[in-house]
């Protein structure tokens, strides 16, 4: 879905599109939000693996969660997150797509390292990426628990995640836009919540 309205111009364009985003983070669901909330917490303080994937737009995203639950939530607490995206080494990702298909390139991966009680965070727009599909299947065989980030109907995804964390928009910028700031806020409320609330407000966040 494209804006609403006719666009006359960049800035009824800008103003359309930023009402949409709007809307696609107010329609998530709150109480799932704290649930993986929670969840990460929990193996940011065990030391569980969490993993993170997703093709596209979402593959950027899963690296930008690396970055920021890793580095971002370790500073100022004292979690040492253990977060490793599954779409980060390409010579292991084309080596599993050409020696046997592109639909297992995270499963695959999660069967060489998971362990029960880790963590999986799968990010995709529509939520029917065969190879998101085969990574929760897997995830739910060995015991891991699962975050699904999803939009358009939810997919698949949606209904195979322990949480469903689901953006109800129909526009791939949009849901990409809004799964980009849900990564933020968990990343952020939970290093706010580990910190010294003293060093709270001297904090550039």
């Amino acid at each position: 879905m494209s804006p609403s309205k006719k666009t006359e111009s960049l800035a009824d364009f800008f103003d359309d599109y930023a009402d949409m985003v709007s809307k696609a983070l107010a329609s998530v669901d709150k109480n799932s939000l704290a649930s993986a909330s929670e969840i990460l917490k929990s193996a940011y303080h065990d030391r569980r693996d969490v993993y993170v994937c997703g093709n596209g737009g979402s593959a950027a995203i899963s690296n930008h969660l690396h970055c920021d639950h890793s580095k971002g939530v370790q500073t100022g607490t004292d979690f040492r997150p253990r977060i490793i995206s599954l779409v980060s080494v390409i010579e292991t990702m084309t080596a599993i797509s050409n020696d046997i298909s592109y639909d297992d390139v995270f499963a695959y991966q999660l069967k060489t390292m998971a362990d029960p009680d880790d963590v999986l965070v799968v990010i995709s727009s529509s939520g029917n990426s065969q190879n998101i599909i085969k990574a929760l299947n897997l995830a739910r065989q060995i015991g891991l628990k699962t975050i699904a980030l999803t939009g358009f109907e939810g997919g698949g995804a949606a209904q195979s995640a322990d949480i469903s964390i689901h953006v109800d928009a129909s526009n791939y910028g949009v849901v990409e836009d809004a799964h980009q700031s849900i990564m933020h806020i968990l990343a952020q409320y939970i290093r706010r919540g580990s910190m010294d609330p003293n060093e709270i407000d001297k904090t550039v966040f």
